[in-house]
């Protein structure tokens, strides 16, 4: 695949994703910042991006990794590609049953673990911040439906 085929490719899901931003049911309350204000931003700025990869690729900026001589993947590239998954997962599976913060914590964590930050105490309370802020930020201040943050018998 070469670079401007990846452009076409991320032009493509970015076109779906406006789609799907489309489907949105507008808040039935007026609100200054409806329910698709967000991912609209997110999409815009994503299909920016895809364009600008697509002019780099079209003038032959991009190159072709597959290419290189030298394609050995780094010591520990299947840990980290497991990390980032079973966060993912984690969340995923988890998210209903326990509410947002602790699966958003675990997300947080199997992410920092695929970039080889250590499953410490710090990283722990940097993941259940960020995870805490993002569930006040879009489920109190904008009234995303996030569910709860905790678990009732929490």
């Amino acid at each position: 695949m070469t670079p401007l085929h990846v452009a076409l490719a991320l032009v493509s899901l970015c076109g779906v994703a406006a789609w799907q931003v489309s489907l949105i049911p507008e808040s039935l309350m007026q609100m200054t910042v409806g329910p698709t204000l967000v991912p609209a931003v997110v999409v815009g700025g994503l299909a920016l991006l895809a364009l600008i990869y697509g002019i780099s690729a079209w003038r032959g900026e991009q190159t072709d990794e597959s290419l290189a001589e030298d394609q050995t993947p780094l010591p520990g590239a299947n840990r980290r590609l497991l990390s980032l998954l079973g966060g993912g997962l984690a969340f995923i599976l988890l998210v209903m049953p326990l509410g947002f913060v602790i699966p958003g914590t675990l997300c947080g964590m199997g992410v920092a673990r695929s970039f080889d930050a250590p499953l410490n105490a710090k990283s722990l309370i940097i993941c259940a911040l960020i995870a805490s802020t993002f569930w006040l930020l879009f489920a109190r201040i904008l009234g995303v439906g996030l569910g709860p943050a905790l678990p009732a018998w929490f």
